[in-house]
């Protein structure tokens, strides 16, 4: 059951379509927007809120998201699905709105489907023919002319047509140019009758052959077309209304196509329709700074009070604000309606802002349910109602004067049966989608359905498993009367709506209405504050607390005589007195506490920026304290690589130097130094609690007697490679690298380091002379074997004192020559390296060694 038009004209609904509708692009969109109704069906509310919120993103994300030129071809499209032949200019229209849906559908589809699935589903009603604006293109021109390209026989009566004319007015040039121009009025060529002619003077007529076809007023001038222009002008004229039949014949075939697309270009123009009115909500949302209101149902409150979460108000509206006042003109209000209290009392004096509470709930929930999102703060939210019922006589609308008693009754009566009757069966759910065929009547009926699937529709008219609820609004409730009876007629009033389980707001001035309020459950008290220092309302809402009369304190403040002011609160009841001043009591109280809890919160609001900037310095400190640690992890780190490359040419060293007395002697002491740094960098750890018992042995060092036990010789410590756990032993001839773990240190080993004036020597222990050949025979090696080899034989060469060796590498490709000869030049025992000459040629190569 729609809500009645009554109270949608009693809020002022219509007033809120007209401002959606000046946000419309296009006619069809504004008539959905003016023709847009309250739905009581939470599916399709939410539907509409979706595609408000969905426009609103895409807008701020896409600021040319617009329908662009879109127009209205509804009239057209009809036309055409009939048969009729429609004009070029209307091809031009047709045109338009297929670019401008095609731009509009590629911006919505580009979109994230999770984000604008309902967009999406309007845009994928856009229709995409591109084949029919390339037709429309070529035959008609921009200003809407049929172009010579619409088809070949056009173009060519078009380029006879021009022949005609030329030839034509060659000859009445010719004719203006002869003798005959003495018989011519003035010398120019006009048109009379569709045919070219010449202005002759009536005198001399007989000089110019021809027909008449025109006189000026005056008879002075005839209009003739000569005889020897007659055939030319015939052949010109044939050729225009030749022109005109083709041209209608092309209009007309291209209406055919028109027609024969009519029922997706009436979807497509639809789905435009809809998608700019989603546009135009969106527009008129961030025009009123508003939020989307939650949607919550019964089913929905009654989970969650399952679940066992805090209750929520079904009904609630924070810093709400009328739609219609301008925003610096309205003072928003709290308003929270549903659970243990149904129905609020409104107290107060006159132009306090109790209409405009009343007006601004009932705008509200109208809007929700319409889909548009609501001028208030977050946390908003409305349940949906299945009837919404308003009885105001606003002194202060501009539209309406003040009701009688009689009128009031007459409303609320009304009211009341209407929420006894039962509800009626929802005979539309079964009925049958309507045809989508094009054209204004038609557009208005689907504007009542939704679609629930492509092609498939759905009447928007809801389905309900349980009753809905009903708001009702009632303005000076029991005025008009006696205020005894009115009061106790109110009372009854209110009774009967807490029994039909409705939520409402009424507002009143009776005073024992306030008790009543106070004593009966599921009603609350509120009031619209006064200012008797200014004496002007503040139009802020309260809840909880009755409003006062304030018309004694009123007229003492604006100079009544103090003793009449005594006398009139003196005929009042006892108890009357006693509540107004138990009132003026808790408002001084309330006004105080509110002062008092500012206070604490700018303190609370002090002591979290304090807290906050301490918590920043000492971010940054931590901050600054983590960075200064790792530049000197890096640093020790770096320092740390360096030592160990130092150590590691040291280790390359002993490997490829022949071994010396002095030259282990200056290695020794380059290889302690090196490992004294590196403990000085090493970073300082806590040394482990002493254990008893006996002295661990120190560690192996160069120099020092070793038994390998893998091998079962005895050797000489050359070189240790802390990174690696290896050693370098020297082993009779041979040198060995063995894993620290095989070598054990022999009774007595340890290197002899003597401390006196001088360098200091290491005890080392040389190897036997070696016994060298002269010549080596490197034929059929492998280059990955050369270094190693070579390596060791000059060392051998060296020690066994040969002043010279002849490497045999043969010829061949050369590349062996080439890796021998390149090792020889860097090598420190080689003074130099020549070819064989006459003893192999460069097959041979002969290296001069260094004196020993």
């Amino acid at each position: 059951m729609p809500i009645a038009s009554q109270t949608l004209e009693t809020l002022e609904y219509p007033a809120i379509l007209a401002q959606l509708a000046r946000h419309t692009a296009f006619s069809v969109s504004r008539e959905l927007a003016l023709a847009l109704t309250p739905s009581s069906d939470v599916i399709e509310i939410r539907r509409r809120l979706r595609l408000t919120r969905e426009a609103r993103r895409l807008l701020d994300d896409h600021n040319d998201a617009t329908i662009g030129g879109a127009r209205d071809i509804r009239a057209a499209l009809g036309r055409a699905r009939l048969g009729g032949s429609l004009d070029a200019p209307v091809f031009l229209d047709i045109a338009a709105t297929l670019s401008s849906g095609r731009r509009l559908r590629s911006i919505v589809l580009r979109g994230d489907p999770l984000i604008y699935p309902a967009l999406r589903e309007l845009a994928g009603d856009l229709p995409v023919l591109p084949e029919l604006e390339d037709r429309i293109a070529r035959t008609v021109g921009d200003d809407g002319a049929v172009l010579d390209s619409a088809s070949p026989a056009l173009g060519r009566i078009r380029a006879e047509v021009r022949i005609a004319y030329n030839r034509l007015h060659e000859r009445l040039q010719g004719m203006l140019a002869s003798q005959l121009a003495e018989a011519l009025q003035e010398p120019i060529i006009t048109v009379r009758n569709g045919r070219y002619v010449v202005p002759v003077k009536a005198a001399q007529r007989r000089l110019i052959r021809g027909l008449v076809h025109d006189q000026s007023a005056s008879g002075a001038t005839l209009y003739i077309e000569p005889l020897a222009t007659v055939e030319l002008n015939n052949r010109w004229r044939e050729l225009q209304l030749a022109e005109e039949q083709e041209v209608a014949r092309v209009l007309a075939e291209l209406s055919d196509v028109i027609g024969s697309q009519a029922v997706p270009l009436a979807r497509g123009l639809e789905a435009l329709g809809q998608l700019d009115l989603a546009f135009a909500q969106a527009r008129y949302a961030a025009v009123l700074d508003a939020v989307e209101p939650e949607i919550v149902t019964a089913d929905e409150l009654a989970a969650e009070a399952a679940a066992g979460a805090t209750p929520r108000p079904p009904l609630q509206f924070t810093r709400a604000r009328h739609p219609l006042i301008p925003r610096g003109a309205v003072v928003p209000i709290d308003l929270r309606l549903g659970g243990a209290v149904r129905l609020l009392l409104i107290t107060g004096p006159n132009t306090g802002g109790k209409t405009v509470a009343l007006k601004t709930t009932g705008l509200l929930v109208l809007m929700a349910q319409s889909g548009l999102y609501v001028p208030a703060s977050e946390p908003s939210r409305s349940p949906v109602f299945g009837q919404v019922f308003a009885d105001i006589g606003d002194e202060q609308s501009i539209e309406q004067s003040l009701s009688t008693f009689s009128s009031h009754m007459t409303n609320i009566i009304r009211i009341l049966r209407s929420l006894d009757a039962p509800p009626a069966d929802d005979a539309a759910a079964t009925a049958s989608p309507p045809e989508p065929a094009p054209g204004h009547d038609q557009l208005e009926q689907l504007a009542n359905w939704r679609r629930v699937a492509p092609g498939e529709w759905a009447p928007l008219a809801p389905v309900h498993a349980e009753p809905l609820p009903a708001l009702v609004l009632l303005d000076e409730l029991g005025a008009g009367t006696d205020p005894l009876e009115g009061a106790a007629l109110a009372r009854a009033i209110i009774e009967r709506l807490l029994q039909r389980d409705v939520l409402g707001v009424a507002t009143t001035h009776y005073a024992e209405l306030k008790a009543f309020a106070y004593a009966t459950d599921g009603v609350i008290n509120g009031s619209v504050e006064f200012d008797l220092e200014t004496l002007r309302p503040t139009y802020r809402l309260t809840i909880g607390l009755p409003g006062r009369s304030n018309a004694l304190a009123i007229a003492e403040r604006l100079g009544l005589d103090a003793a009449l002011v005594a006398r009139a609160r003196s005929t009042m009841a006892r108890d009357d007195a006693q509540v107004e001043d138990l009132l003026a009591g808790i408002h001084a109280e309330r006004v105080a506490a509110a002062a008092e809890r500012a206070a604490a919160g700018h303190e609370r609001a002090a002591a979290e920026h304090e807290r906050a900037a301490l918590r920043a310095e000492r971010d940054a400190f931590a901050a600054e304290r983590d960075a200064a640690w790792r530049a000197a992890q890096a640093e020790i780190e770096a320092q740390l690589g360096e030592a160990r490359q130092q150590v590691r040419r040291l280790r390359d060293d002993l490997r490829s130097v022949t071994v010396s007395r002095q030259w282990l002697e200056e290695a020794e002491q380059r290889l302690q130094q090196t490992r004294e740094r590196t403990e000085q960098l090493r970073p300082a750890r806590t040394a482990p609690a002493p254990v008893s018992g006996p002295p661990r042995p120190r560690p192996l060092q160069a120099g020092d007697r070793v038994h390998v036990a893998s091998v079962g010789l005895t050797g000489e410590v050359l070189a240790i490679d802390d990174a690696d756990a290896t050693a370098d032993v020297q082993v009779g001839g041979f040198r060995m690298r063995i894993a620290v773990h095989e070598l054990q240190r022999e009774r007595g080993g340890d290197a002899a380091v003597e401390r006196r004036e001088g360098p200091r020597v290491a005890a080392v222990s040389l190897p036997p002379v070696p016994d060298a050949p002269l010549t080596l025979d490197m034929r059929g090696w492998r280059a990955a074997d050369v270094p190693t080899r070579l390596e060791q034989y000059l060392n051998d060469a060296y020690l066994a004192s040969l002043p010279f060796v002849r490497i045999i590498h043969g010829k061949g490709t050369g590349a062996l020559r080439q890796i021998v000869r390149e090792h020889l030049r860097r090598h420190p025992l080689v003074a130099s390296a020549t070819g064989g000459g006459a003893d192999g040629g460069e097959g041979v190569t002969v290296a001069h060694l260094v004196n020993r």
